[in-house]
């Protein structure tokens, strides 16, 4: 598995020209060891992708909203989509390319059932889904010979099973929607990249050029929430790679720029209406080994 250095320069896609979907392979599969701070320039692909951090934290930004894919978590994302990948934490990070046939999104059998794969998400990894995907061969076209005509039967059974748990897997909340203004999108994924830079909204503006009073309404116009409101979609969204760490609620809130755990705690019940712990078990399903959630 190749291994890409700590503290490289942006870097562009990772070779995805050899691995190409088609009919006779409809699911490649791409693996490969991502150090911290890794960045992936923005790219596209005609197929569809799925990436799925097997260890470590990922944060994968297309143009409507930021996606952070910890353990037992993937993000789908649609063909054409441009995206940029961040290495929060080292990460073996296994990349699936679907061939879409015409008129078809993601896993859909029907262009029907496409509709809900037209966008991005953050889907639940069930055991079963990462078993079948470590399971697929990696070897880059041209690598190796070619695959026989009975580990090529193994791969496409192998594929349907892995599609049919793509079907069946939850969508999750944790992306975090982007703007399309040039100022708010800089301030969001400064705010993004370091949530505790700034204690105010005042300051985070003052970045930007903008006045708060302008950045309020930009908050309101282009993403209908507020910033406070927004700003914790992204506390909670880096709450949840923490917690499958085992850290302890006091290290996170630290982590999160909070004075106290009791501090963290009142966010996160104004946010969700329940306890972190509560709410953070209940995104760990890393924790719940061989659990396939539903």
């Amino acid at each position: 598995m190749k291994t890409v250095p700590r503290n490289a320069p942006a870097i562009g896609p990772l070779t995805p020209q050899l691995y190409v979907p088609t009919p006779q392979r409809p699911l490649r599969a791409k693996q490969l060891r991502l150090l911290a701070d890794t960045r992936v320039v923005p790219h596209a692909h005609p197929w569809g992708q799925v990436a799925l951090s097997a260890t470590g934290v990922v944060r994968v930004t297309a143009r409507s909203g930021s996606y952070i894919v910890p353990p037992s978590r993937a993000v789908w994302i649609p063909p054409g989509v441009e995206h940029a990948v961040t290495v929060i934490e080292d990460a073996d990070l296994l990349t699936l390319y679907l061939h879409q046939p015409r008129g078809r999104c993601g896993p859909a059998r029907s262009a029907a059932e496409s509709a809900g794969w037209r966008q991005c998400r953050v889907l639940e990894v069930s055991s079963l889904l990462l078993a079948l995907a470590l399971q697929l061969d990696v070897a880059p076209d041209g690598s190796s010979e070619p695959l026989d005509r009975e580990r090529l039967a193994r791969e496409r059974r192998l594929a349907g099973l892995l599609l049919d748990e793509l079907r069946r897997a939850a969508p999750v909340r944790l992306g975090i929607d982007l703007p399309h203004d040039k100022r708010l999108r800089r301030l969001c994924e400064e705010v993004i990249e370091d949530p505790s830079k700034h204690g105010t909204l005042a300051a985070w503006a003052e970045d930007t050029g903008a006045s708060a009073r302008t950045i309020t309404r930009l908050f309101r116009s282009e993403l209908g929430t507020s910033f406070l409101q927004w700003r914790q979609q992204v506390l909670l969204a880096r709450a949840v790679p923490l917690a499958a760490r085992k850290l302890p609620m006091a290290s996170i809130a630290a982590e999160l720029g909070y004075a106290s755990p009791s501090a963290f705690a009142a966010m996160v019940r104004r946010s969700v209406g329940t306890s972190p712990s509560r709410f953070l078990r209940a995104n760990d399903r890393s924790s719940q080994p061989g659990r396939a959630p539903r």
